[in-house]
C-alpha cells in the first residue's frame, strides 16, 4: 500500500499542473454569485462610513419668511379685547451646531458594529466562495472520472472486437460456435451503450462547469488530478481559516457590542452646542417691534429619556440572552467542525487504502483475463468464462479510476471543510 501511495504522490506532482487553480481564478473574476458576494462586502464598507458620521457635529440651519397676522389681545374671559398691529413681514434665521461628547459608548459600539458587519459580509463572501470553488472541483473531478471511464469502455470496446475477429476465424474453421459470436456482439452492444451513458454524463458535468465560469466549452479534463496540499494538521487550519467559525465568533462580537449598546441607554447623553438666531419682528413686546432680532449662544445639554428607566433592563436581558445564545451556537460550530474534519481526514486516509487495493485489483483481473483468453483459444474453458473475466476487468478498471478520482474528491473537501481551498 505504501509502494501505491507513494507513487500516486510522485505522479501527482509529475503530471499535474494545477488545472483546477485557473478555474477558481476565472470563478473569481465571473462567477455570478461571487460577484453579489462583493457587492455585498462594499455596502458593508459603505455601512462603516455611516456609523462613523456619528461622530461628526451635527449643524442645523433653517430659514423662514412669512406674512403675519395682526394680534388680538383680551381678558381672560375673552372680554374687553382689542387687535395690536403687528408687522406684516417676518423671518427667521437659525444656525445651530452642536456635538456629542458622551452617549455612554453607544456611537462607538455603533461604529463597531459597522465594522463587525463588514467583516461579516467578508465572512459571507469567503464562505461563498469555498462553497463555489468546492463545487467546481467536484463538477471537474467528475469530469475527469467520466473521461477516465470512457478510456476504459473504449479499451474493452476494442479489446472485444479483437476477440470477435479472432473468433470468427475459428467460427470458419468450425473451432467456435455461432452463439458465442452472439454473445460477443451482445458485449459490445452493452459496452456501446455504456459509453453512451458515460459522455451523457459528461454532457450534463460540462455544462454545469460552463454555467459558473461563463465558458462556452468545458475546460479539458486532466488524466489524473494530484492532491496539492500534504496531509497536515487540518483540525488547526480549519479553527484558523474556516470561514463558519468566524461567521460564528463575529456573531458572538456583534452581540456582546448590542447588549453594551442596550446597556448605554440608561445613561444620559451629553452634547456642546453653539448657535446663531436672527427673529424679526420681535413680537414679545406690545406693540409688537418692526425689527430684527440678532442673538448667539453657546452651552452645554444633557438629554435622558426617562423611559429607559423601565425600557432598558428588558433590552439588557434580551440582548444578553442573544449573547449566549451566540455563544452556545459558536461552541456547537466548532464541535462540528472537529467530528467534520475527523471524518473527512480518515476518509482522506481510506481513499489512498481503496486505490492500493483497487490497483491490486486490476492486476489480478488483467492475469485472470489473460488465462481465460488462453484458455479459451486453447478450447479448455467457453466462452461465458471469457465474458465473466472482461467483465470483472472492466469493473476493476472502473473502480480504479475512481479511486484515483476519489482521492483528488477527498482532499478538496479536507480544504474546503479547512476554508483553504
Amino acid at each position: 500500500m505504501l509502494s501505491a501511495i507513494a507513487l500516486w504522490g510522485v505522479c501527482a506532482s509529475a503530471r499535474t499542473a494545477r488545472p483546477l487553480q485557473w478555474l477558481f481564478e476565472r470563478a473569481d473574476s465571473l462567477n455570478t454569485s461571487l460577484q453579489a458576494s462583493r457587492l455585498a462586502v462594499e455596502s458593508a464598507r459603505s455601512g462603516e462610513a455611516v456609523a462613523r458620521n456619528a461622530y461628526l457635529p451635527s449643524v442645523d440651519v433653517s430659514l423662514s419668511l412669512s406674512y403675519n397676522g395682526d394680534g388680538y389681545i383680551s381678558d381672560r374671559n375673552f372680554s374687553n379685547g382689542f387687535k395690536v398691529g403687528i408687522p406684516s413681514f417676518g423671518n427667521n434665521f437659525k444656525l445651530e451646531v452642536s456635538q456629542v461628547i458622551f452617549a455612554g459608548g453607544a456611537i462607538s459600539h455603533g461604529v463597531a458594529l459597522a465594522e463587525l458587519g463588514t467583516e461579516i459580509a467578508t465572512f459571507k463572501a469567503d464562505k461563498n466562495r469555498n462553497e463555489v470553488r468546492f463545487l467546481i472541483a467536484g463538477d471537474y473531478i467528475e469530469l475527469c472520472k467520466l473521461s477516465g471511464q470512457l478510456k476504459v469502455v473504449d479499451a474493452n470496446i476494442d479489446l472485444a472486437r479483437q476477440v470477435k475477429e479472432r473468433m470468427e476465424v475459428r467460427a470458419e474453421n468450425g473451432v467456435a460456435l455461432k452463439t458465442d459470436l452472439t454473445r460477443l456482439d451482445l458485449l459490445i452492444e452493452n459496452l456501446s451503450y455504456s459509453r453512451i451513458r458515460i459522455e451523457s454524463a459528461m454532457q450534463i458535468v460540462s455544462q454545469e462547469l460552463c454555467n459558473a465560469l461563463k465558458m462556452d466549452t468545458p475546460p479539458a479534463p486532466a488524466e489524473e488530478i494530484g492532491p496539492f496540499h500534504p496531509e497536515g494538521d487540518w483540525m488547526e487550519m480549519a479553527f484558523e481559516n474556516a470561514p463558519a467559525l468566524k461567521l460564528a465568533d463575529a456573531a458572538v462580537q456583534m452581540s456582546a457590542h448590542k447588549e453594551k449598546i442596550a446597556r448605554a441607554s440608561r445613561l444620559p447623553q451629553i452634547a456642546l452646542f453653539a448657535g446663531e438666531y436672527l427673529d424679526g419682528p420681535i413680537v414679545i413686546d406690545i406693540p409688537a417691534i418692526d425689527k430684527n432680532f440678532n442673538y448667539w449662544a453657546v452651552g452645554i445639554g444633557i438629554r435622558y429619556n426617562l423611559a429607559n428607566l423601565y425600557k432598558s433592563p428588558k433590552a439588557i436581558r434580551q440582548s444578553h440572552l442573544e449573547w449566549q445564545k451566540a455563544q452556545a451556537q459558536l461552541d456547537v460550530a466548532k464541535e462540528q467542525m472537529t467530528l467534520s474534519i475527523g471524518a473527512a481526514s480518515t476518509d482522506y486516509r481510506n481513499a489512498f487504502i481503496l486505490l492500493d487495493t483497487k490497483m491490486r485489483s486490476v492486476a489480478l483481473a488483467q492475469e485472470s483475463y489473460d488465462l481465460m483468453c488462453y484458455r479459451y483459444e486453447e478450447g479448455l474453458v467457453t466462452v461465458t468464462d471469457l465474458l465473466d473475466a472482461s467483465s470483472q476487468l472492466l469493473d476493476a478498471q472502473i473502480q480504479e479510476v475512481n479511486a484515483r478520482m476519489n482521492i483528488a474528491y477527498n482532499d478538496y473537501k479536507l480544504q474546503y471543510i479547512a476554508g483553504t481551498i
